[in-house]
């Protein structure tokens, strides 16, 4: 008899190894006990209610909610921590992390050896960092709801997704809202950043030391910098929206070797773009809208293509403050300017007379800007009478010797309003 109760407890034991999947009741400590008890390749289904962390993810296990299981740091540092490769974290809100963001306190923080670590579907709120990468390879980061907190002031603030030396790692379609930076990476390379949607950050998408990598079909709404690209090279950032964001939709500092192609900028933004010591990046067919200033560049920023892009209704189409003479077209095509009033009397699509989005007063002007007071002066208008009569006088700048008749074709984000999806928390 003692034998068969053996045999029978044996084969409960394969059968439920064999099945790997177990439920786990709401409570204090019940998580962690599971995940300790548990074996490598399960998965744990959590019942609606609330789990006490923080927990320890210290084996390659699913966590499993319906939406409704909530893991609650209490305050305590990392809600969840991941040291183990292949994790499945899904369907659960996290929140009530630690608020200290020297300790890196954050909803989820996934260690270098989370290696294929997935983050899928889940809520996050009411922590200082929703989710930090510190390492791990090859990560997916998808379809959760970042909701950050707004107790501190925007630079105090942990940032929605932390990346950190974490290669092959791919964002996308997430939701952020509140907090620092949206997305923001550093020292790492190859990584995906698409289809995610931010709003209300100081940087939607903040770039910094990593190379080779793609920025594509995301949306920034109302942050203060939409793409801020710096210290990086062979970045594609292709068919993103910048839709008022207050400061700059795209910016690149010392980002080279890049594709910007396909991107929407448009909202009252003060500068579409600004390019500070970047080269040899091609910028072509997208759309600079209705901002203050369409292209800022400077210190340097001489070398780069730029080409079949819309330029419409911005107050200053283009400012340089330099006297190097610079072409902006290709191969015979240049950019559409709205404020060209021009013909094309042999109805090619290209312009017959070149354009110069800027003259002697702007550089006056952005030089020395009292003189601004003059700028109705007797002195200024002459200035701009000897230009137009005398075009060697002109300073330098741009040039575009194949303005379009029409704008291009720019094909950015969806047009869904982002953040829709976002509440407060």
């Amino acid at each position: 008899m003692l034998a068969g109760g053996l045999l029978l407890l044996v084969l409960l034991s394969v059968s439920s190894v064999q099945a790997g999947e177990w439920t786990v009741a709401p409570g204090v400590g019940t998580l962690q006990a599971a995940i300790d008890q548990a074996s490598s390749g399960d998965t744990l289904v959590l019942k609606p209610g609330t789990y006490s962390g923080p927990v320890n993810v210290h084996r390659s296990l699913t966590l499993l909610g319906d939406g409704s299981s909530v893991v609650d740091g209490e305050g305590l540092q990392h809600v969840v921590t991941v040291t183990a490769p292949d994790v499945v974290i899904k369907g659960l809100i996290i929140r009530h992390s630690g608020d200290n963001l020297v300790n890196e306190d954050s909803a989820v923080f996934i260690t270098a050896e989370g290696d294929r670590t997935r983050i899928e579907s889940n809520h996050l709120e009411n922590n200082q960092i929703g989710i930090y990468l510190k390492g791990p390879e090859s990560a997916i980061i998808s379809n959760n709801v970042i909701v950050g907190g707004r107790h501190h002031r925007i630079n105090d603030r942990g940032n929605g997704i932390y990346l950190w030396n974490t290669p092959g790692s791919v964002i996308k379609d997430n939701d952020i809202r509140y907090g620092r930076d949206g997305i923001f990476v550093t020292s790492s390379r190859n990584n995906v950043f698409s289809g995610n949607r931010m709003r209300d950050l100081r940087f939607a998408v903040h770039y910094m030391y990593t190379d080779d990598s793609e920025v594509s079909n995301n949306i920034s709404i109302n942050n203060h910098v939409g793409y801020a690209l710096m210290f990086s090279h062979r970045i594609l950032t292709r068919n993103n929206r910048s839709i008022g964001d207050h400061e700059r939709g795209l910016f690149f500092n010392f980002a080279n070797y890049s594709v910007i192609e396909g991107n929407s900028v448009s909202g009252g933004t003060e500068k579409c773009v600004f390019i500070y010591n970047a080269n040899f990046n091609r910028i072509t067919k997208n759309l600079f809208e209705d901002c203050q200033i369409g292209i800022h560049f400077t210190a340097g920023s001489e070398k780069n293509e730029i080409y079949l892009n819309a330029f419409i209704n911005n107050r200053t189409q283009v400012k340089y403050v330099g006297t190097r003479y610079i072409e902006w077209s290709k191969d015979g095509y240049g950019n559409y300017w709205s404020d060209n009033l021009a013909f094309d009397l042999d109805g090619d699509g290209i312009a017959d007379q070149a354009y110069k989005p800027n003259d002697l007063v702007d550089q006056i002007i952005w030089r020395h800007p009292l003189a601004k007071l003059l700028l109705n002066s007797p002195a200024l208008q002459i200035l701009k009478w000897a230009q137009s009569e005398f075009p060697g006088i002109h300073p330098g700048g741009v040039t575009d010797n194949a303005p379009l008749i029409l704008p291009p074709q720019v094909h950015s984000a969806d047009n869904t309003v982002p953040g829709a999806h976002v509440s407060d928390g």
